[in-house]
């Protein structure tokens, strides 16, 4: 019995599946009125004609006298029934598929997840890296300007040293020019006053004539005086 309710639901299966059908034909029946109206009425009549004969087909018949049901109850239940399994076959379809749609949802979201994770690490990683690059600059640029104000200080230094070598050897230089021209002076002025005595002493040592004669007189004059008295 219970093969004969699924086997006789078919028709009705067939006539709910294509009930739906007239949904097309009735939008366009508002753009197109005059053309497809025909269409949909042979269409709402084909539909039921066949739920009719569903309605009135000995095994509903039989089925429904063996129930104890009159023909009318058994259709309404073979309906009831049809619409059941058509229920518990989608629910079946979704048990089948939405687990498997859950896994994969939850892979698809938990590898979106592990990606933004990666990516957060990365980001982090490099931005880590960065601030480290930036920390070593900083101490890079503190070390230069270090050795920058070194290097100055000691070409200060070196300068002024520099400096005071050259002003040191430029007094030197000025002091010995200043004793050789001390030096030369003084020679100069002992030549000068050695030629100056030597000029005097010989405007002294020269005798005239007259005087020359003189001298020899009185030299003369003394030999006799001491000739005489002798």
């Amino acid at each position: 019995m219970f093969a004969g309710v699924l086997a006789v639901p078919a028709p009705l299966i067939f006539a709910q599946e294509a009930a739906p059908a007239p949904a097309p034909a009735a939008a366009a029946k508002q753009d197109k009125p005059d053309l497809t109206a025909p269409d949909e009425q042979k269409s709402e009549t084909k539909d039921e004609e066949s739920n009719e004969a569903f309605l009135k087909s000995p095994m509903v018949v039989k089925i429904g006298h063996a129930l104890g049901m009159e023909p009318d109850t058994a259709a309404t239940a073979f309906q009831v029934l049809n619409f059941a399994i058509l229920a518990i076959a989608v629910l079946y379809g979704l048990m089948k598929s939405l687990p498997k749609a859950f896994r994969n949802r939850s892979a698809s979201i938990g590898k979106q997840i592990n990606e933004a994770r990666s990516a957060t690490e990365a980001a982090n990683a490099r931005m880590s890296a960065v601030e480290a690059r930036l920390a070593k600059l900083d101490g890079e640029i503190s070390a230069l300007k270090s050795q920058a104000a070194a290097d100055a200080a000691a070409e200060e230094t070196r300068m002024k040293a520099q400096l005071e070598d050259e002003k040191n050897k430029i007094v030197t230089a000025a002091e010995q020019e200043i004793a050789a021209a001390s030096a030369h002076a003084q020679r100069a002025i002992k030549e000068y006053a050695a030629e100056l005595a030597i000029s005097q002493a010989a405007q002294k040592l020269q005798v005239s004539a007259e005087t020359d004669r003189l001298l020899i007189r009185d030299f003369a004059e003394r030999l006799g005086g001491n000739g005489g008295q002798n």
